[in-house]
């Protein structure tokens, strides 16, 4: 059975996250619904990411086996249109070879949170950014964030519910830039704990603010404990970018 690599953007404001789960939509789902529709036949899409609730892609990546060959941009426009009006859309469709696979041939994922740090409520961007009224010191939030850069135990950045086998993780990029009101934290690493940039996000603001110092970042990753985490980022802000092969 041809394999074939999908790159796909989304607004996950109306879904219960990629994965597929009973009772709700799911990416995953509409977009299975949509392989049926084009190919007559139920097909598993794998993905690179288990996107929470509520979190968005740039640059998801997926893998299907489909029954027949079909040309690539047949994949990419058929499947676009059967994934109206859900905001998916199937930016390109590639042949790859049978051991392609989106989650496990991934040598790098890159993630982006946006922070909107201004007072006024969010009009054209609602579902989008987080908006923090109160300022920000982005520079603090640098420094606080070199703290995490390496190999570390991310205990303290992991949800309870996390079902990965070891806490330990390497962050290659964690760097935090404003752009005018817009803070913007970009972390890039081979792969993450569940939660575990939107709780690095969180703890950042709270650094940003003044309430924590740059040196308690490194506190709270050393005491490995779930407990000296700031509070969790919501979903709005945080975008899966681009998934590197």
């Amino acid at each position: 059975m041809p394999r074939y690599k999908l790159t796909i953007e989304y607004d996950g404001t109306p879904f219960l996250g990629w994965q597929v789960q009973d009772g709700g939509l799911t990416v995953a789902g509409v977009l299975e619904d949509a392989v049926e529709k084009l190919s007559g036949a139920r097909t598993k899409v794998a993905g690179a990411g288990r996107t929470d609730a509520g979190v968005h892609a740039l640059g998801q990546v997926a893998h299907i086996d489909l029954v027949k060959d079909w040309e690539t941009d047949t994949i990419r426009d058929g499947l676009n249109a059967h994934l109206r009006p859900h905001p998916v859309a199937i930016l390109s469709a590639q042949k790859v070879p049978e051991d392609f696979d989106a989650r496990f041939s991934a040598i790098k994922r890159h993630y982006l949170y946006r922070i909107l740090n201004r007072r006024a409520d969010l009009a054209l961007e609602r579902n989008r950014l987080w908006r923090v009224a109160r300022p920000l010191d982005e520079n603090k939030m640098q420094e606080a964030a070199q703290h995490l850069l390496g190999h570390h135990d991310f205990t303290t950045f992991r949800s309870t519910e996390c079902q990965a086998k070891s806490p330990m993780k390497t962050l290659d990029v964690l760097k935090v830039t404003r752009d005018g009101q817009e803070i913007r934290i970009e972390v890039s690493a081979r792969s993450f704990l569940h939660n575990q940039v939107r709780s690095i996000a969180g703890s950042l603001e709270q650094v940003g603010e003044g309430r924590w110092m740059p040196a308690d970042m490194k506190r709270a990753l050393e005491a490995r404990d779930r407990s000296a985490c700031g509070p969790v980022a919501p979903p709005d802000g945080l975008y899966l970018v681009r998934v590197d092969y």
